[in-house]
């Protein structure tokens, strides 16, 4: 068959430029959407030691990552059983304030702190910020918007009251999607599964679909020219028009139990992992005319699984963590996207979460350890190890102005990486 990766690369254009015009991190998957910052960093000499830090912060309960913007750094924490929108000064991790959310009774990720592999509970999604405000879709469905310098709440929307929102087993874990105009979350009921709001007033812009809502946040991508927005739901993938909720295409895919990581999109290629047994896949979106459609490339049963990590992917090849309820001893894998071949691979990172930064993989381990490593195919090339927090890391790093933000289920740090001025 040709190759299915053969497209122009002006598709990558509008992402790049994007990712390049901003210093900041402003959503969970960054400011292209693909995990990837066009940024410098210092490769640090930390031998056996753990790096001093700009700072230091208390993090209390659960997987929520930073995001980064306008000098401020955001996240998720519990604070008296309830979920809770705090915001730090970037530069010195002072915290400016915080928002209490909604009280949260979870129902399966335990309780039994964070020394053992449950992880113990607490927020799961990650806040996402434009233009001045805070966006944040809590694990009990509750969608807010906030003003970034107070905190104050600029609208709310209860999913579950007003839309019918069916949540998940371990509630939410998906952040919400800022492409243009609108804010896009899934979870809500019959009929109005899909939804857009207006970001500014939180009004309805639109709904669609009967699809059951997954832990994976959504991903915008442009795939032969046009602009679109990729749910991953129960059925699979969905893609739709961000204006209408028009439906572009779907792709079916197994569930079982809890899909978390995000679509990758490289191209005209898109991947797909989840636990359980279902294993990671690819497939290729083809344009005729106005329409599209979907053919299987390959899939993995039960292997290649991603089991919340999202892999970033350079040049068509993915790197991520590549495993399922292996803590503490999963891979760091080179795979190639258009076939699924494992090009290297190197144990000790669990289930953790790695981006790429100019040309180097950050990788988080769930242990803590922020290990850099070239982003090359042919071979593992680690450039530095150290062991920079305590608890459970099962969240993003965020890479904004120069520094590394990493946290925990119990801290937050910030590492200065930029280069020298």
């Amino acid at each position: 068959m040709s190759n299915p990766l053969s497209i122009s690369a002006l598709l990558l254009v509008a992402p790049l430029l994007a990712a390049s015009a901003s210093d900041d991190w402003p959503q969970y998957n960054g400011a292209a959407g693909n995990r990837r910052s066009a940024q410098k960093l210092v490769v640090p000499s930390w031998s056996d030691k753990a790096p001093g830090t700009a700072w230091r912060v208390p993090t209390q309960g659960g997987f929520s990552s930073f995001v980064v913007a306008n000098g401020r750094a955001f996240s998720l924490v519990t604070r008296a059983g309830a979920e809770t929108c705090v915001a730090l000064d970037a530069k010195t991790g002072q915290e400016l304030w915080a928002r209490e959310l909604d009280s949260v009774s979870y129902d399966g990720g335990g309780d039994r702190g964070t020394d053992d592999n449950s992880g113990g509970d607490g927020p799961r999604s990650t806040p996402s910020h434009a233009d001045g405000r805070v966006y944040v879709l809590d694990s009990s469905l509750g969608l807010y918007c906030l003003d970034e310098v107070a905190g104050k709440v600029q609208w709310m929307v209860d999913l579950v009251a007003k839309y019918g929102g069916r949540n998940i087993r371990w509630q939410n874990a998906a952040s919400p999607l800022i492409e243009g105009a609108y804010v896009f979350v899934a979870g809500g009921g019959e009929g109005q599964s899909l939804l857009a709001f207006d970001r500014k007033t939180g009004e309805l812009a639109w709904k669609s679909g009967d699809e059951l809502m997954t832990h994976a946040t959504p991903v915008a991508a442009t795939i032969h020219g046009v602009r679109q927005i990729l749910f991953y739901v129960q059925s699979g993938v969905v893609s739709v028009v961000p204006e209408t909720g028009e439906e572009l295409w779907r792709f079916d895919y197994p569930f079982r139990v809890s899909s978390a990581a995000s679509p990758v999109v490289f191209e005209d290629v898109v991947y797909v992992s989840a636990g359980y047994g279902v294993g990671g896949g690819a497939f290729v979106i083809s344009k005729d005319g106005d329409g599209f459609s979907a053919a299987n490339l390959w899939h993995e049963r039960n292997g290649l699984m991603n089991h919340w990590s999202t892999p970033v992917c350079k040049d068509g090849f993915l790197y991520g963590m590549f495993s399922f309820k292996e803590y503490g001893d999963g891979p760091l894998e080179c795979v190639e996207l258009a076939t699924g071949t494992v090009s290297w691979s190197k144990d000790g990172f669990g289930p953790g979460n790695v981006i790429l930064v100019g040309n180097t993989l950050v990788a988080l381990s769930d242990a803590g350890e922020v290990v850099l490593v070239e982003a090359n195919p042919v071979e593992y090339e680690e450039q530095a190890r150290a062991r920079v927090l305590d608890g459970k890391c099962w969240s993003t790093p965020a890479f904004a102005d120069g520094s590394l933000f990493v946290r925990s289920t119990t801290e937050g740090v910030r590492l200065d990486l930029a280069p020298a001025r």
